[in-house]
């Protein structure tokens, strides 16, 4: 296959959006485009997000954590439409600079708490609450060598593999294979580590596996960039029976739900302000 070549020039200057999925809203800058402020609900955490596999991670925790009974767990999730530029608001920013979802706001305490980053979030759920990860020793350090693990490794499957496989606006070979390789490789490290272990982290379930699970597991079911049969996902055994086992979880059935705007309508929860958000989603599951 022959590419184009293209030789950078001295000094980059951004003259027109670059083309794909994401152009309208991809810019070299940071900061607000507009003023608007952010909606805040009646409980005392309040999630900023969409239903993308970062988005789900945190959905997962709140929803694992209202199972277990905890009651200051109950949330709000508003929609934030990435592709609208919603993330650019005043007040989306001021929660995170950065302009990416998920955000959480914390207002259990005398003064909102923002957390943004997706690790971040779990991190500071996992400790506000105590569970789904040890309070110390290797078996926390190992669930954090995980989390870390996934943080620094998933950019190259969705900036990376996602972006040129699926979305960019022209196939390139060499992107394509480059990422491509490093996807497979990291599904080999997951395939070997859950090979003589049954979640990320050793024997229990831990925040290790929600942060991994929604890239990783998504790749292995076929819902991300409908990519499986070209990664030969079902060569990684270990990692297909973690995922199915993962996937069947009920807090996590409800969690990929909210803020989800597209697939089947009974799997759509734009927004979540209480349980019976969900459950109204499952009646119309139920009556199709």
């Amino acid at each position: 296959m022959s590419e184009t070549s293209y030789t950078p020039p001295k000094v980059w200057t951004w003259e027109q959006p670059s083309g794909g999925q994401f152009a309208s809203i991809n810019r070299p800058v940071s900061g607000a485009t507009h003023e608007k402020d952010l909606p805040v609900g009646q409980h005392p955490l309040q999630l900023y997000s969409l239903a993308t596999p970062n988005g789900v991670k945190v959905t997962v925790m709140l929803e694992e954590l209202l199972e277990r009974g905890f009651e200051g767990a109950e949330y709000d999730a508003w929609l934030i439409r990435i592709q609208e530029g919603d993330q650019f608001s005043s007040g989306f920013v001021g929660a995170n600079p950065n302009s990416k979802i998920p955000v959480l706001v914390d207002r259990s305490g005398e003064k909102p708490v923002r957390v943004f980053e997706s690790a971040s979030i779990l991190l500071h759920l996992a400790e506000k609450f105590g569970v789904f990860l040890a309070n110390g020793g290797p078996a926390r350090t190992e669930t954090l060598n995980w989390l870390f693990w996934q943080m620094g490794s998933a950019p190259y499957v969705g900036g990376g593999f996602g972006h040129f496989y699926a979305y960019a606006p022209e196939k390139f070979q060499y992107p394509i294979d480059r990422f491509t390789m490093e996807t497979k490789r990291q599904l080999d490290v997951l395939d070997k580590t859950l090979a003589e272990r049954p979640f990320i982290a050793g024997d229990e379930y831990t925040i290790a596996d929600m942060a991994i699970w929604p890239w990783y597991g998504g790749l292995v079911l076929g819902r991300l960039y409908n990519a499986a049969e070209f990664l030969s996902v079902q060569d990684y055994t270990h990692v297909m029976a973690w995922a199915e086992k993962i996937d069947a979880r009920p807090a996590v059935i409800r969690g990929r739900k909210v803020n989800k705007t597209w697939g089947e309508e009974h799997e759509q929860v734009p927004e979540r302000h209480s349980a019976s958000d969900l459950d109204s989603a499952l009646s119309v599951a139920k009556a199709g």
